[in-house]
C-alpha cells in the first residue's frame, strides 16, 4: 500500500528509542519520527501513535541496587509517563492526548468500544492519540505484556489501513543480523507460519519488554484484519523517508485477502477466555453455520468461573482447540445443565432459555 492510499496510521515506537541510555527521554531518535508524523498529516492521514518507554523514562529517577521489584517498577512508569508525554508534545505544534490501557480494557467489550470511541473521537478533533500500556495500575492478569501486541490490537479498534512498529534491525532477516552477518532481509512476507516464527529469535534490546517475536506476533493479529503493516529501523531517518517516498524500508506484511470481521478479530485475538466448554471428541457439529447444534448432551466438562457475556473457549476432550465464543450462559447454570441424568429436562431447560452460543458470536480456531 502506498503513502498515498493511506488514510489512517497507527506507529508503534519501543523503550530504546524513547529512553535509549535509560536516562530519561531522549528526542535524538523521536524528532526523524515526530517529522514523519507531522507530514503525514499534512498529508490528510490520521496518526494514532503507541509509545513504549514509560518505565526507562523514569528509571534514572530512582536509586537501583540489585533486582528492581515490581512495586518499583510501577513507580518507575508513573513518574516516567508524564515525562515522556512531554517530550512528544514539544516536538508537536498540535495537541496530543494521552490514553492508559490495560488488557482488561480491551478484552472487555463495552471498555472496548469506549476506547475506539475516544480515539475517533481525537482525531476528528485534529489531536494525536498517544497510547501505552498503563503498567502503574496493571497485574499479571491483566496486561498485554508488550506495546507490539498492544499496537496491533489499537489498530484494528482504530479501523487503521496501516500499522508501522519501529525496531532496532531494518526488519526481519532468516537469522539474526547481530550474530550473522550474511542475515537476508524479507522484504515482503506474504504468510505468517512456524517458519516465519522460527526466524524471529529472541529480543534485540535491552531497555525494552519486546523482541522480533512479539513484533511478528503483532503482524499477525493486524494483517488477519487486513491492515498492511511493516516492521522498520526506527533508529535511521532514511526508514521513514523510504515510507514517503513509497518504497519499502524493511519487511512489509501483506494482508489478509479476507479479513476477519472486526468482532469475530476481537474475540480471536484480543478477548480472553475466561473458562473453556469441553465437548466430546465425537462433536462434528459446524459451529460457524449451526451453533444450536451444541447441546448439554455434548459437554463433557465446564471449566472456569464465566458469566453470560463472557468469552469462553470450546474445545474437545482431546485438547483441540475448536473457537471461541461468547457465551449465553453462566459456568454455574450451564455446568447444571450438563450434569443432569434426565436429558430430556435438560434438553427442554435449554430450549427455553435459547442456544448455549449464538452463531454470530463464534470465531473458529485454526488446527
Amino acid at each position: 500500500m502506498s503513502v498515498a492510499n493511506w488514510k489512517r496510521i497507527v506507529i508503534k515506537v519501543g523503550s530504546a528509542l524513547i529512553a535509549p541510555n535509560q536516562n530519561g527521554c531522549s528526542s535524538h531518535y523521536l524528532l526523524g519520527i515526530a517529522q514523519f508524523i507531522v507530514k503525514c498529516r499534512t498529508m490528510g492521514i490520521e496518526v494514532v501513535l503507541v509509545s513504549s518507554g514509560s518505565v526507562a523514562a523514569g528509571s534514572h529517577l530512582f536509586e537501583q541496587e540489585g533486582e528492581i521489584n515490581m512495586a518499583t517498577k510501577k513507580a518507575m512508569a508513573a513518574a516516567g509517563q508524564s515525562e515522556m508525554m512531554a517530550t512528544w508534545d514539544r516536538l508537536f505544534d498540535f495537541p496530543t492526548a494521552q490514553i492508559l490501557v490495560t488488557h482488561g480494557d480491551l478484552r472487555d467489550r463495552e471498555r472496548y468500544v469506549s476506547i475506539k470511541e475516544t480515539i475517533f473521537s481525537l482525531l476528528d478533533n485534529g489531536i494525536l492519540p498517544i497510547l501505552n500500556e498503563n503498567d502503574t495500575v496493571t497485574t499479571d492478569k491483566l496486561k498485554v505484556g508488550d506495546n507490539d501486541n498492544l499496537s496491533a490490537m489499537i489498530s484494528t479498534a482504530a479501523d487503521a489501513d496501516t500499522l508501522i512498529i519501529c525496531s532496532d534491525v531494518d526488519g526481519l532477516y532468516d537469522s539474526n543480523p547481530h550474530e550473522n552477518p550474511e542475515a537476508k532481509l524479507l522484504s515482503v512476507v506474504n504468510d505468517i507460519n512456524p517458519q516465519i516464527y522460527a526466524m524471529a529469535g529472541g529480543a534485540t534490546s535491552a531497555v525494552g519488554t519486546g523482541g522480533m517475536k512479539t513484533k511478528i506476533q503483532a503482524a499477525e493479529k493486524a494483517v488477519a484484519h487486513g491492515i498492511d503493516t511493516y516492521i522498520i529501523n526506527g533508529f535511521t531517518e532514511q526508514s521513514f523517508n523510504s515510507l514517503m517516498s513509497g518504497n519499502n524500508p524493511g519487511t512489509h506484511f501483506s494482508p489478509d485477502k479476507q479479513p476477519m470481521q472486526e468482532h469475530l478479530h476481537w474475540m480471536t485475538h484480543t478477548s480472553t477466555a475466561q473458562g473453556e466448554v469441553v465437548v466430546d471428541n465425537a462433536f462434528t457439529a459446524e459451529l460457524d453455520d449451526d451453533s444450536e447444534q451444541l447441546t448439554s448432551e455434548e459437554i463433557v466438562a465446564v471449566n472456569g468461573d464465566f458469566a453470560v457475556g463472557d468469552t469462553i473457549l470450546v474445545r474437545k476432550d482431546d485438547g483441540t482447540k475448536l473457537a471461541k465464543a461468547k457465551s449465553n450462559y453462566s459456568s454455574c447454570l450451564l455446568s447444571f445443565i450438563a450434569d443432569q441424568d434426565d436429558k430430556a429436562f435438560a434438553s427442554k431447560l435449554q430450549n427455553t432459555t435459547g442456544p448455549i452460543i449464538s452463531d454470530n458470536n463464534i470465531a473458529l480456531l485454526e488446527e
